[in-house]
């Protein structure tokens, strides 16, 4: 399972278990952003003391003296500074400091930065109800809290829990007969193969992602009129469904048009940066909004596949992450190559689009296209076989004395001839 459905789900879980000693990037840098980064932080305007406690080697010499300053008791000393209306940090916090300086302030990058690494699994007191690597991580962490692992739930509780986990639906009712009457020792392996196989799971996979990628069938301001989206939609759900790996995920979305002879599925899928709000009001700048347009894909793809918020450096340096401004517009001009308006005519999408038909209605084009070449060659088949006659009835038509007067002769009602001011009923049917 090395694509992205099954393997996000499962380092999702990992992550989502702290182990026991501390970590930086973890534990101690969300302190120092939160209540140092302002005044000793990226941004060199608001810079105090010129320290930099974001920078490892400025930590590494202060570490120590930080560490005096923000559990003292002295008013005057105690960081952050209590007459700019600072609390004392919470001991729970000054503890992960004191273990972090301790153990030699060790120092690590922006998680964002960092390519994930698979953690040693830790030894467990429960090794025997020990099934997976997850569950040694869970043990391990409710052997720190003091608790105890609960007792296995009963087979009617696993499948409701299972079923609502991966697929968002709670179980059939001959699904859980079917579930607790099975005698099997893999009954519940192939409970998981059954409901991950489920066309429900990926729809249940892809509704986060829609969240964090802002999608929505509607422009999103005042007018809100609809849009069509959906077809992208469905890409992500069969993403999920086809375990499309993580790299093709990726790249597909943010720029398969790119690609070499890009398919119809790779054109669909960079939908992910056509999911901003589009303005159709008419009294807009069209360049001010052609420019929002691109600032949210710039904010949307930094947030949801590199992992930080790039937003507040389309003004100034970032004061917490390491972005600068000048940063900001390099990723903006990789978004800015789009010929779009900032004003979108109503209704559905602006500009520019292609066809995107499913699978059915392309097999159904495909008929079509056949029957309307069989058609034309039909046509030209009586077309040259006419040929003559068609060549013979014009000489003819060319030496004839009589007028002309083409009528139409099937389903004619009546006749009117304005030459003669009168009407004529022979050419009644």
């Amino acid at each position: 399972m090395s694509g992205l459905p099954r393997s996000a789900f499962c380092w999702l879980l990992l992550a989502a278990v702290p182990a026991l000693a501390v970590d930086f990037d973890r534990d101690v840098r969300p302190i120092l952003s939160d209540n140092c980064y302002a005044c000793h932080g990226p941004d060199a305007s608001k810079r105090q003391a010129n320290l930099r406690l974001d920078v490892e080697e400025d930590v590494r010499r202060v570490a120590s003296e930080a560490l005096r300053r923000v559990a003292s008791d002295d008013v005057s000393t105690r960081m952050p500074p209590a007459y700019l209306g600072h609390d004392q940090l919470p001991d729970s916090k000054i503890a992960i400091l004191q273990d972090w300086v301790e153990a030699g302030a060790p120092w690590s990058a922006h998680w964002a930065f960092a390519a994930p690494a698979r953690p040693e699994q830790p030894s467990v007191r429960w090794e025997e109800r020990a099934h997976n690597e997850i569950d040694r991580f869970v043990f391990k962490r409710l052997d720190q809290e003091g608790l105890k692992p609960s007792r296995e739930a009963d087979r009617r509780t696993l499948i409701r829990r299972l079923s609502l986990d991966l697929t968002g639906l709670p179980p059939e009712v001959g699904d859980v007969r079917a579930f607790v009457d099975d005698p099997s020792s893999d009954a519940y392996e192939r409970l998981v193969d059954r409901l991950l196989d489920s066309p429900r799971y990926g729809e249940r996979m892809a509704s986060r992602w829609l969240d964090a990628a802002r999608y929505a069938d509607t422009q999103g301001y005042q007018n809100d009129a609809p849009v069509q989206m959906w077809r992208w939609r469905d890409w992500v759900i069969e993403a999920f469904n086809s375990n499309k790996p993580f790299d093709e995920f990726t790249v597909e979305q943010i720029a398969g048009d790119m690609l070499g002879d890009p398919t119809l599925d790779q054109l669909i899928a960079t939908g992910f940066n056509r999911n901003h709000r589009s303005n159709s009001e008419l009294g807009i700048v069209d360049e001010e909004y052609r420019v929002e347009y691109v600032v949210d894909r710039v904010e949307t793809m930094s947030t949801v596949f590199l992992g930080l918020t790039v937003g507040c450096a389309r003004c100034h340096d970032h004061k917490y992450d390491p972005i600068s401004q000048k940063e900001f517009y390099q990723l903006f001009a990789y978004f800015n190559n789009v010929p779009e308006r900032g004003r979108v005519l109503r209704p559905f999408n602006s500009p520019p689009r292609i066809p995107a038909p499913t699978k059915e209605e392309a097999r159904e084009l495909e008929g079509l296209a056949d029957e309307i070449s069989l058609a034309e060659e039909s046509f030209r088949t009586i077309r040259e076989s006419a040929a003559d006659d068609f060549e013979s009835w014009g000489l003819k038509l060319a030496q004839s004395q009589e007028p002309l007067n083409w009528l139409p002769r099937y389903g004619l009602a009546a006749r009117f001839d304005y030459a003669n001011r009168g009407i004529s009923t022979s050419g009644l049917l």
